[in-house]
């Protein structure tokens, strides 16, 4: 190569390693398996590096091939059948690059099927460098070069461009190897938590502590089972992950857990994930530095450093962005982190408590949360049991909400002993915010000083989250109640906190404000679950006077949810958001049916 023709050679070559070293850097930080993600590599770098063959060998413990990828697909067995094992041998031995200008004549290549696959008349390079964790080697990274009459590229450039790509690889093994062993000790830990948590629940619920879970309010079956966990669970430092419905109280399970654990004295800071826009909940979390961005006027502590020595409550998190779960996995698995802005590493002591009312299993298949982070949280789960399989807790509940609504505004009023069996009776499928807020609205509303069942917003008529739940729960099947209790409806017929029995004739209300009024029940002959639905009978011309609960023609109108979804999309010429206004849904709801459904839109 002359001087001239080097002059032009080297801002060429440096340019394109530093794209194939940068695009190879975005490979190896993704939550790929480490088989793909090294798959990944070996071709991209065989994109830019122009070379003609490349294997990647990854070494188990004992020295033999795990794991390989290969940038030829023909090549039928990979490195472990091509590559001689005198080659792997010496640059795992040495932990040196290998440099061999023409294996043609190289003692290591002759009688090899690596030898043979050559084309004739070529000379070709071969180089090999050790990936190496923690100094130790722990694969090779080889690939040769062919020569076209003359060397239009450089052995000692490729070797060191190969060295930095080696280098990214093995931090990736070793980080996969850290992630996969605390993965394994997690596992062992929750099935041992489990076992413990299995054996808590045979005992008798009766005998549930209460002397720390004073500000639970509850006495069903499910609650006392639900505390005994917590009991158990609190006493270790095992990352806890609350499930259930939105509304739920998984805040206050939260601190149940905080209060019972050896960090009770320690503090107990929440996060609303959901709320915290990704731009803002790095530096939240994290805290920030003096100057890191505009705005930052001075240092500033976040969640996790205010949490050291506590308990940090994550409300919320499978709601966070998934550039964000990679930079949330190091703090959770490490202890450590870095503020923004900041170049000193923070170490913090914190108990992780988690809460969603996500699916993560169906995010995680999804590819929208991150499988290494699902399994760092799911340590031990505790579900939240909706307030619609608990209806004891309902009376006791209501009374706290009055009394604690009571002292806020200077009054005192009581619930009269029919009005708390209406509220017993109602599904409150936004569980026990909705609950809350039914109570707050009828002391608010209510004249004397003893709330009368007459005096509920669902004995008026005016209970308008019919609307919301009918939409819900239409089609999409997003949230499926158990099997209803002789004392609640079922929530598919009557998704609303309604009650059972009819309700009494309702008191005037303003005419744009009051649904319309079903017919009696003895007028239209229907059965008494379908008092509710005689009107939207009705309305879409159906017969109200079906014989059974099976045969409601609003409940179950003799289509299958397919069926129905068919023939909106048909009339709407296969347009979502046209048949989703016709079903009563959302663009999203009738995406996930869809899905459900494995129907496939048509496209003119």
């Amino acid at each position: 190569m002359s001087a001239a023709e080097k002059v032009m050679f080297e801002p060429a070559y440096k340019d394109v390693a530093l794209a194939g070293v940068y695009e190879i850097s975005k490979i190896l930080t993704g939550a790929q398996s480490l088989e793909r993600t090294l798959g990944a590599v070996i071709a991209v770098l065989a994109s830019f590096m122009q070379m003609r063959r490349g294997f990647i060998l990854a070494l188990d413990a004992d020295g033999e091939p795990e794991i390989t990828a290969s940038s030829d697909a023909s090549a039928k067995g990979g490195a472990k059948t091509l590559l001689p094992q005198k080659v792997i041998d010496h640059i795992v031995a040495t932990g040196v690059p290998l440099v061999i200008e023409d294996i043609s004549t190289h003692q290591y290549f002759t009688g090899t099927a690596y030898r043979h696959l050559l084309p004739p008349m070529t000379k070709v390079s071969f180089l090999g460098v050790p990936i190496k964790v923690d100094g130790v080697s722990k694969g090779t990274l080889t690939v040769d070069r062919e020569w076209n009459n003359k060397l239009d590229f450089r052995l000692e450039d490729d070797v060191r461009l190969l060295t930095m790509v080696a280098n990214l690889v093995g931090q990736a093994m070793r980080m996969h190897a850290l992630i996969a062993r605390d993965r394994d000790r997690l596992i062992r830990e929750q099935h041992r938590l489990e076992k413990a948590l299995v054996e808590v629940g045979g005992s008798k619920p009766a005998s549930a502590p209460r002397g720390k879970f004073d500000f639970i309010v509850g006495e069903s079956a499910a609650i006392r089972t639900l505390l005994q966990k917590i009991e158990v669970a609190a006493r270790s430092n095992a990352t806890v992950l609350l499930r259930g419905e939105t509304g739920a109280g998984k805040e206050l399970f939260a601190r149940a857990v905080h209060e019972n654990s050896p960090r009770a004295k320690g503090p107990f800071v929440k996060v609303n994930c959901a709320a915290l826009p990704e731009s803002v909940i790095e530096s939240e979390l994290f805290g920030h530095e003096k100057g890191s961005f505009t705005g930052a006027v001075g240092q500033r502590a976040g969640r996790f450093e205010l949490a050291d020595g506590g308990t940090l409550f994550l409300d919320e998190i499978g709601e966070i962005s998934a550039s964000f779960q990679a930079k949330l996995l190091r703090v959770l698995q490490e202890g450590e982190f870095e503020r923004v802005g900041g170049a000193k590493t923070l170490k913090v002591d914190v108990r992780i408590v988690c809460a969603t009312n996500r699916n993560l299993e169906e995010a995680v298949a999804r590819g929208d949360f991150r499988a290494d982070l699902y399994y760092r949280i799911n340590v031990v789960t505790l579900l939240i049991p909706p307030l619609r399989e608990r209806p004891g807790d309902i009376k006791l509940l209501a009374k706290r909400f009055l009394e604690q609504f009571g002292q806020e505004n200077g009054f005192e009023k009581s619930f009269s002993t029919g009005a708390l069996d209406r509220l017993s009776h109602c599904a409150f499928p936004g569980n026990v915010r909705e609950l809350e807020n039914c109570v707050h609205r009828t002391a608010t509303l209510a004249a004397g000083g003893e709330i009368a069942e007459a005096d509920l917003a669902c004995a008026q008529g005016c209970c308008l989250s019919a609307t919301l739940w009918k939409g819900h729960n239409a089609l999409t099947g997003l949230h499926t109640p158990p099997t209803p209790q002789p004392t609640m409806p079922p929530i598919t017929a009557r998704p609303t906190s309604e009650p059972f029995k009819p309700a009494p004739e309702p008191r005037p209300a303003p005419e744009a404000f009051v649904p319309a009024a079903p017919p009696p029940l003895e007028a239209v002959g229907a059965h008494s679950a379908c008092a509710d639905h005689a009107a939207e009978a009705l309305e879409r011309g159906l017969p109200i006077d079906c014989p059974s609960p099976d045969h409601c023609p609003v409940v179950h109108p003799g289509k299958s949810e397919r069926e129905r979804l068919i023939e909106a999309l048909e009339k709407t010429g296969w347009v979502q958001a046209k048949a989703a206004r016709l079903l009563g849904l959302t663009p999203r709801q009738i995406g996930y049916a869809l899905r459900k459904q494995n129907i496939d839109i048509k496209k003119f």
